[in-house]
């Protein structure tokens, strides 16, 4: 019957509303004559006139005020206030009517008790209909609608049960929680459960998702509930933590998907507030490769700590656009007064990178500009080196010239033992400030030096760490892009492991490391236990609720496709060259003892590897790097789109290079 209700058409059930409201006026009246003469009461000479003024005074009121035009299950505050506002109009017109009238057996009060009345009944009818109603459409979205679990009955639970409940977006099944002293109390109209009804619960009700309203917790507890969960193939999805709560009252828009980095992650160490602004508080502060992930994430970090001004270095136009906005955003929310100057350009334009430094003097440089991605790198080895290699030594030649105290290049784990041209570039970048670092005069490529004043004024480190979750060209993001999209998901080689690491954590590691460089040092962040990548698809897989497909699970929801390694591409990421790395201040960073040429010899070899750019000559570029770089074993199958264009050959590209061009386009390792 309700269902039948909720279908009729819309004049139909105003009608049914209206005529309900007429009913509900001789009720009224009868009831205030009853009430008034202490006794039930049936009309009697003109008293029948008060039952033709009731519905024929209020029914045009009513319709005036828009009574009929409400969705009666969706009836809220507003409603009722209207619903008010026409019954005290009608009340004032029926008083003064009976007053004016003085009809003979009609008490005054009865045009006062009988509005109170009326607008009991037509308010509890309205009230009553949306209760009535809402559980129709609740029970009809019971057959296909998401049924959820909020783990958590604390104060972030209750706030968002409330707005669930609502809005009916979700059918609310009731809480979890760990707490003994809340088991089988109620929020909100809604039954708490023990933890380790979870199972039961799932089964029973056919429960879809589960939602993590934990904000306080530590991430190992986070951890021990998702693996207890994702067996029963719920979707999780949770609130932030307390830093984003903090901001104010949570709204729906807070929940979000749970992910892998939700997992991978660690606990956070508190940074060391000292090491923070020790480079960065009131002083001029440039990023090379703003807009990039990292980069972003660095001047997000450096923009808390208060530099006076904060230069922001990028080639990509619309990446240096989006962080200064965001940054921008963030600055009038903190009330803050750095100056935020965004800079078109390129690292490996020397002429504009010794502008910049030379107008705004920078005391400290975070560059995090370089080329990244494995197979795109391979391919275009050239530009890799120049911009990598030759970057990294333009910024450090400004840095050098203008007399900038701290320099500290942005790394990769990928710098060990390469076999690909891109950690092969980065390497050699590490090599040249570590040797500008060690050499006492150092004369540039181009044979000019700086004079004795500024000699030996700037300190260089070397942060090395491997995968950010979320970066540009992770894993993460096309995973996710393809469970959305249904599968298959694309995976280079079952036994593939990579150390991951968080986007911010990695960002605040870079500042602390590079306070407290004394020079020359290789910095080696803590990246925890590497993860295998097949692992890490089918976690990423079971938090959305899915299955893989696979001889187990035949008929499972995503296929995961091995399509082999790329070019370039190692099943195992180093972090380390040498052994026996040193502690330092900080639990998750450590010094590296890296051997490296002295800046004599190092300086002939780049003059030698930028002769080869300008050349062209991919053979001997690999030679060099080869002699340059220990362990670099290069790819022989590794190829220069130019190349094969000039040469007309562009059909002999080894099949598995363009394949994996093609397929994993954004899949880097």
């Amino acid at each position: 019957m309700k269902r039948r209700v909720i279908h009729l058409s819309r004049m139909s059930k105003q009608g049914i509303a209206a005529f309900s409201d007429v009913v509900m006026s001789f009720l009224a009246t009868w009831c205030a004559f009853s009430l008034r003469l202490d006794t039930p009461n049936w009309p009697d000479g003109f008293q029948w006139h008060v039952y033709q003024l009731a519905p024929v005074l209020a029914l045009p009121i009513f319709v005036r005020l828009g009574l009929y035009r409400a969705v009666f299950r969706y009836t809220g505050i507003a409603a009722m206030v209207t619903v008010g506002k026409a019954v005290a109009l009608y009340g004032v017109i029926l008083f003064s009517l009976l007053l004016w009238l003085g009809l003979p057996g009609v008490p005054r009060s009865i045009g006062l008790l009988q509005p109170l009345l009326l607008l009991i009944f037509v308010g509890g009818s309205r009230a009553f209909a949306r209760i009535w109603l809402s559980r129709a459409d609740a029970d009809r979205k019971h057959q296909k609608d998401a049924r959820l679990l909020i783990y958590g009955a604390g104060a972030a639970g209750a706030q968002i049960a409330e707005i669930l409940l609502q809005r009916q977006q979700l059918i609310l099944i009731g809480f979890l929680e760990d707490d003994p002293e809340l088991f089988g109390k109620t929020i909100n109209g809604q039954r708490v459960y023990a933890s380790g009804d979870a199972e039961d619960l799932i089964e029973a009700y056919g429960v879809t998702d589960v939602l993590l309203a934990l904000p306080s917790i530590s991430r190992a507890r986070r951890n021990e509930i998702i693996e207890n969960l994702h067996r029963h193939q719920v979707h999780i999805r949770s609130l932030p933590d307390l830093t984003d709560l903090a901001r104010g009252k949570i709204t729906v828009s807070d929940i979000h998907e749970l992910d892998i980095v939700d997992l991978l992650g660690r606990d956070p160490v508190p940074p060391n507030p000292a090491l923070i602004s020790r480079n960065i508080t009131n002083k001029v502060v440039l990023v090379t490769g703003a807009g990039g992930s990292i980069g972003s994430e660095l001047c997000r970090q450096i923009l808390v700590a208060k530099p006076s001004i904060l230069l922001l270095l990028d080639h990509n136009e619309f990446s240096l656009y989006s962080i200064h906005r965001d940054l921008q955003e963030r600055l009038e929310e903190m009330k803050g007064d750095t100056q935020l100057i965004t800079l078109l350009g390129s690292v490996r334009d020397l002429e504009r990178v010794r502008q910049i430094f030379s107008t705004w003097r920078p005391r400290t440089v975070y560059h995090a500009a370089a080329y990244k991605h494995v197979p795109l790198v391979e391919s275009n080895p050239i530009e890799g080196v120049r911009n990598n290699v030759f970057g990294t030594y333009n910024v450090a030649r400004a840095a050098i010239e203008n007399g900038v105290s701290d320099y500290v290049l942005v790394s990769t784990d990928k710098a060990v033992r390469p076999t690909n041209i891109m950690g092969a570039t980065k390497r050699l970048a590490e090599m040249t400030l570590q040797a500008l670092a060690a050499a006492e005069t150092p004369v540039f490529l181009d044979g000019h030096s700086i004079p004795d004043s500024r000699r030996n004024l700037t300190r260089f480190a070397i942060v090395r760490f491997g995968n950010v979750l979320d970066s540009s060209g992770s894993v993460v993001p096309l995973f996710r892009e393809q469970i959305k999209a249904g599968g298959p998901i694309t995976l280079t080689d079952p036994q593939v492991t990579r150390y991951f690491m968080t986007i911010p954590e990695a960002a605040q590691l870079v500042v602390q490391a590079g306070a407290m460089t004394e020079g020359g040092d290789v910095f080696v962040l803590d990246m925890g236990d590497p993860v295998r990548i097949l692992d890490l698809a089918y976690r990423m897989v079971e938090l959305s609720g899915l299955s893989v497909r696979d001889d187990q699970v035949p008929d499972g929801d995503i296929e995961i496709k091995v399509t082999g390694l790329r070019t370039g591409e190692k099943l195992y990421e180093e972090l380390l060259i040498g052994e026996n790395p040193q502690p330092t201040a900080h639990s998750r960073i450590m010094k590296a003892h890296e051997d490296f040429l002295p800046w004599t010899k190092l300086k002939d070899e780049l003059n030698q590897l930028a002769t080869v750019m300008e050349s062209h000559d991919l053979k001997a570029l690999k030679i060099i790097l080869q002699r340059l770089v220990s362990g670099y074993q290069p790819v022989a199958d590794s190829v220069d789109w130019i190349d094969l264009a000039v040469k007309d050959d562009i059909t002999t590209v080894p099949d598995n290079l363009i394949k994996l061009e093609i397929v994993n386009k954004s899949q880097s390792l």
